[in-house]
């Protein structure tokens, strides 16, 4: 019968129970790693369900819930949750920090076996993390130019007609642009470019769409009322179609929350030779998010946005209130504006502000909201439709362009320390580092990190189906500024053959390996919580 298992564990079999969940997590993603990456499959939890198909390993770690050896699940939860914060914060990179993370902690765990000391250990390895992460940056350089672009999304995905259209598009709208990615409506891909600003929140009534076969109305200059009222009585909108008859719009487009029936009754029977009048819903979900959309259309228009929460009426509107706009699209969906007629300066001014705090930001969920803002105020807007054979690739390449989508928003790019000088062992800035450390420990950390920045171009290599030991020879024999072409199989300059990597990607991977192992190696004790026996139901 074998013994209960222990509530308390103690060093050394505490490192040691680590050490096997966080092997078995690193086996399990790295055959993902690089342009020619094995596949992972996963059971289904349905019965007779084909098995999942993965080959992103932030996806993989997530799916591996638990381990039946209660010590090695730590090791593996540990390094489970660090690899899934980082697919959310960059969307990719997370091969190679856990191929990384496996090999800083093997080699830590040897060395605290040897009798060094974990905390000054750790100090040291998250420091020379630092120096190398500082010479990656300086090897970085933006990406310009469509054809550098699809290089960079094939380095990202592997997938070459999805990379296309991904460097067409960012080429087109920029690194802040606005990029929708959906579900395909076939088998392919397709993308679509919208002229001028979209927002979700389609036509309040269906009767306003005036070309029935494409769904849509076309406005030309119009006036915009710009507001969440919810406009119960007919009679408050005399004063709104009053002005902007004063004013001479030929159209008029209100953006509100809510329009009675009779509301509605009262615009669709004005003249259209008068005054075209479409009504639409306000975009976001909530008062912070519709404010927010609603701060935009007011600056980007010139207008002043009417809200309830502020206690804002129709009652006393004035010629200022008005938000202009050269061209209005409505669909049932969503409504476009191009041509704003707001202040140019105060445009710039609330862009710049809004780019600060997206840089600044912690919260992804608030990031992204950012982003997509300043995309859609610099103008730059695309739809992108990913299709698959099956619904399960389908699903699986819809994934991956938005994983892609997101390493690509920062795009610096760069020489690929992976396929460059850490194939011969020896991280930039690192040799001369390591002749300057005098503290034994320190020289032990570098040692860690040397031989930790090579385990990701072994595993790139032997996932090719290369001799690592061969190519790495090679790679060293050709000299400084040199790596290996997986697909063609043959030692290149990496610059001149377009092998570029995403920077920030290379950079959160060995930030996010490094302090996460540095801290994995700090842990003595290991306390596990007796599980709660749950009772039968009746």
């Amino acid at each position: 019968m074998a013994p209960p298992p222990r509530p308390l564990v103690f060093q050394p079999a505490a490192t040691g129970g680590l050490a096997r969940g966080i092997r078995q997590i690193v086996a399990a993603v790295r055959p993902t790693l690089g342009p020619l990456p094995r596949r992972v499959a996963i059971q289904r939890p349905f019965a007779g369900s084909a098995p999942e198909l993965l080959d992103d390993a932030g996806t993989i770690a997530r799916r591996i819930v638990e381990l039946p050896d209660r010590d090695e699940d730590m090791g593996a939860m540990l390094l489970r949750g660090i690899l899934w914060r980082l697919r959310e914060e960059v969307g990719d990179g997370t091969a190679t920090a856990a191929v990384l993370f496996g090999a800083v902690f093997d080699g830590g765990a040897r060395s605290l076996a040897a009798g060094g000391d974990a905390t000054r250990l750790r100090q040291h390895l998250e420091r020379g993390a630092r120096v190398i992460a500082g010479e990656l940056a300086g090897m970085a350089s933006r990406v310009s130019g469509q054809e550098a672009l699809t290089r960079l999304a094939a380095a990202i995905c592997h997938d070459p007609p999805l990379a296309a259209l991904l460097g067409e598009i960012f080429d087109l709208i920029g690194e802040w642009g606005q990029l929708d990615i959906q579900q395909g409506r076939g088998r392919g891909l397709e993308r679509e470019y919208v002229e001028g600003l979209s927002w979700e929140g389609g036509v309040l009534a269906r009767r306003m769409i005036a070309d029935e076969r494409a769904g849509e109305t076309r406005l030309g200059p119009s006036a915009i009322l710009i507001g969440d009222l919810a406009i119960d009585d007919p009679r408050e909108l005399v004063p709104l179609l009053e002005l902007a008859v004063a004013e001479e719009s030929s159209s008029l487009l209100i953006v509100a929350n809510r329009l009675s029936e009779g509301a509605l009754a009262l615009l669709l029977a004005q003249d259209p030779a008068r005054l075209r009048v479409v009504a639409v819903r306000t975009p976001g979900l909530g008062e912070e998010e519709q404010a927010a959309a609603l701060e935009d259309l007011a600056i980007l228009t010139g207008g002043r946005r009417l809200l309830r929460a502020a206690g804002d009426t129709l009652a006393a509107i004035g010629p200022g209130d008005l938000g202009r706009a050269r061209r209005v699209r409505a669909t049932r969906g969503q409504f476009e504006v191009a041509g704003g007629g707001g202040d140019p300066r105060a445009l710039r001014r609330h862009i710049a502000a809004l780019r600060a705090a997206c840089e600044g930001a912690d919260d992804r969920a608030r990031r992204d909201g950012l982003r997509e803002r300043v995309g859609r105020l610099l103008g730059g807007a695309a739809t992108l439709w990913v299709g698959g054979a099956t619904e399960a690739e389908s699903a699986a390449r819809l994934d991956l362009a938005r994983r892609t989508a997101d390493a690509l928003r920062g795009r610096s790019g760069g020489r690929p320390a992976r396929r460059r000088r850490r194939a011969a062992g020896v991280p930039p800035g690192g040799a001369e580092a390591l002749a300057r450390a005098g503290d034994p420990d320190e020289r032990v950390a570098w040692g860690i990190l040397l031989a930790a920045l090579e385990a990701p171009f072994r595993a790139l290599l032997a996932n090719a189906g290369f001799d690592a030991a061969e190519a790495l020879a090679a790679v060293e024999r050709a000299g400084p500024g040199h790596g290996f072409d997986l697909r063609a199989g043959r030692v290149v300059d990496p610059v001149a053959a377009g092998i570029l990597d995403v920077a920030a990607a290379q950079g959160a991977a060995l930030h996010a390996a490094v302090t996460g192992a540095g801290l994995a190696l700090t842990i003595d004790v290991l306390i596990h919580r007796r599980e709660r026996e749950v009772a039968p139901s009746p």
